[in-house]
């Protein structure tokens, strides 16, 4: 499984959500908004979002922090 994550710097639920994709054992490709994509690629990419992160696994559109984490919860 791959992650791609769009974050920003000093967003704590960014940071969170790189801790459980790594605690996952899950590779991900990080984006800065502001850095890596602008903001207007950003939201052209994702839109109607209006914080970070917003990720995908494998492609398949999550949505933010808790999306993902509420995912890991679900049982098999």
């Amino acid at each position: 499984m791959k992650a791609v994550i769009y974050s920003k710097d000093f967003c704590p639920y960014c940071e969170d959500a790189k801790i459980l994709l790594k605690a996952k054992n899950i590779e991900y490709t990080e984006y800065v908004v502001g850095v890596d994509i602008s903001r207007d690629e950003f939201l052209k990419k994702i839109p109607n979002v209006k914080t970070v992160p917003q990720i995908y696994l494998d492609e398949e559109y999550i949505g933010g922090y808790d999306n993902l984490f509420a995912r890991f919860l679900q049982v098999p």
